[in-house]
């Protein structure tokens, strides 16, 4: 029996919308990393881009569990004594929410060329609405996977 490896005739790519309001991060995000690598296909070849699109939306809406909140994300300017902090809960509370959930999956993926380009495939959204109407989204029910997947 021979290994099947896809190739670019055989990608076909599909739209998904997932509501994010209630579901703990971290679980949200596995799922996103795993739909965007297309690992839940069963023609997954690692080195192509293979994964679905995927449409997060109501992402200021994301459950933390824990004391998450309240856990620094830290980065640098690029110049001496750069380094600046800002917490999780912040961010949610700020002008771009949905950057706690773009950073959550980009980190769940593998870092090189192939993941960047995933994650052009990507939309998060802090509100309820999307331009996405015309690809006809089917909706991934992320809440009702597992009775882990929410925060009560």
């Amino acid at each position: 029996m021979k290994t099947f490896t896809a190739t670019p005739a055989d990608i076909e790519k599909s739209w998904v919308v997932i509501d994010a309001e209630g579901v703990v991060l971290g679980r949200l995000a596995s799922i996103v990393a795993n739909r965007l690598r297309g690992k839940h296909k069963p023609t997954f070849t690692p080195h192509m881009d293979m994964g679905d699109n995927v449409i997060v939306i109501n992402a200021e809406k994301v459950q933390l569990t824990g004391q998450k909140r309240d856990k620094p994300n830290y980065w640098h300017t690029g110049y001496p004594g750069g380094i600046k902090s800002r917490t999780t809960g912040a961010i949610l509370e700020g002008k771009h929410p949905e950057r706690v959930v773009m950073q959550a999956v980009k980190r769940m993926l593998p870092g090189n060329r192939l993941s960047r380009k995933q994650m052009t495939n990507l939309r998060v959204y802090a509100g309820a609405e999307h331009p996405h109407e015309a690809q006809n989204p089917t909706v991934l029910d992320v809440a009702s996977m597992n009775k882990k997947n929410t925060r009560s």
